[in-house]
């Protein structure tokens, strides 16, 4: 074999040093080249399909269960994250009985905002108690896990609709 020529099942293949990594011109004079190919961040999701289907099954059974209207809103909160989660749980449909659970994992904040009558039966405490059993898995690295037994827990702590 020639020094820059590699041989494979008979096919002579050039390199080029003028080429980027990862680039040969072929036999027939074409450019092949292998390039790494990842989803744009924009595109990156933190749960499967799947956990996206027991999510929304979780909240809506919570729903159905309390007569509360559980929300989960995933993402930037802003710098005042506090003001933003109200904000939020303020465009949820029905928001005096609205439960919203917003998460910033960038940011790592977590609040629980009730509305006025979700409030009457889902006390500080309990969403406190709801929250750090969040914060607890969140730590180990498991939202999907945090979101469900987070969900439970207030679901637990409101009680079945009268």
């Amino acid at each position: 074999m020639a020094s820059g020529e590699h041989g494979m099942s008979g096919s002579i293949v050039a390199v080029d040093p003028d080429l980027p990594e990862g680039a040969v011109i072929t036999n027939s004079g074409r450019i092949s080249a292998a390039e790494n190919y990842t989803e744009p961040a924009g595109n990156e999701h933190p749960f499967t399909p799947v956990q996206l289907s027991r999510l929304d099954e979780a909240l809506t059974l919570t729903s159905r269960e309390t007569g509360l209207r559980f929300a989960i809103y995933l993402g930037d909160l802003g710098a005042d994250a506090h003001r933003s989660a109200v904000d939020l749980h303020g465009r949820v449909e029905g928001s005096d009985e609205a439960v919203l659970v917003a998460v910033s994992p960038e940011q790592r904040v977590l609040e629980i905002v009730t509305g006025s009558e979700a409030k009457v039966r889902l006390p500080d405490r309990g969403a406190k108690l709801a929250l750090m059993s969040m914060v607890a898995s969140f730590k180990e690295g498991d939202l999907f896990g945090g979101l469900m037994s987070g969900l439970r827990m207030l679901a637990d702590q409101a009680g079945s609709r009268s």
